[in-house]
């Protein structure tokens, strides 16, 4: 089993990173909070992995906090909730509001998610919820939860949204709106994506 890739960032393209370990490109998929984080193309990068084995091949989803890859673990064992859901909560809602969410039975934060519907919505809270109030997993989720704000650089913001593969001026454009409804990265990641998707 893989459960670290540390390389070369060789591509980013449509939610996957291309990494180079030993000479080898390994296909990561990734979500959108961990996409806006990673280095430059061409520089090194350390994704912690989760290798999921099917009939059709096998599959690495790449994280950078050990709680992003724990609470992915935990939302594929609810029915219903595959990897594309559960990279969809994790990028798009956020790791720290998911488990808020849970812990609050606040099903309708999870439907901020691709493919989370009400129903699901209540399933990964009534499944999950003791799993993540148990003691030792709830520090965790408490040192996850503490607010850290800080703003990106706006090139920082338009490279993420280049290697998405968005046009420049577009990107710049999204970017500039985008900084100026919020200060939390992963906020800024998702206003500009929705705003790119009209």
């Amino acid at each position: 089993m893989i459960g670290r890739l540390r390389g070369e960032l060789l591509d980013v393209e449509n939610g996957m990173a291309v990494v180079d370990a030993g000479g080898v490109g390994y296909e990561v998929q990734l979500p959108d909070a961990v996409i806006v984080q990673l280095p430059m193309i061409g520089e090194r990068v350390d994704l912690l992995i989760r290798q999921i084995f099917r009939e059709d091949g096998v599959s690495l989803y790449g994280f950078m906090l050990p709680f992003q890859r724990r609470l992915f673990d935990l939302l594929l064992s609810v029915k219903g909730c595959g990897p594309k859901v559960g990279l969809a909560l994790i990028g798009q809602v956020g790791e720290d509001a998911v488990a808020t969410a849970i812990l609050g039975q606040d099903s309708k934060t999870l439907t901020r998610a691709t493919g989370v519907g009400a129903r699901l919505g209540e399933r990964i809270i009534l499944e999950l919820k003791d799993k993540i109030q148990e003691e030792s997993f709830l520090r965790k989720v408490t040192a996850a939860t503490a607010p850290v704000k800080r703003v990106l650089p706006s090139d920082e913001l338009v490279d993420a949204l280049l290697g998405l593969g968005y046009r420049r001026g577009e990107a710049e454009s999204a970017a500039g709106e985008a900084k100026e409804q919020a200060t939390d990265v992963q906020e800024q990641l998702r206003i500009a994506l929705r705003l790119l998707s009209r």
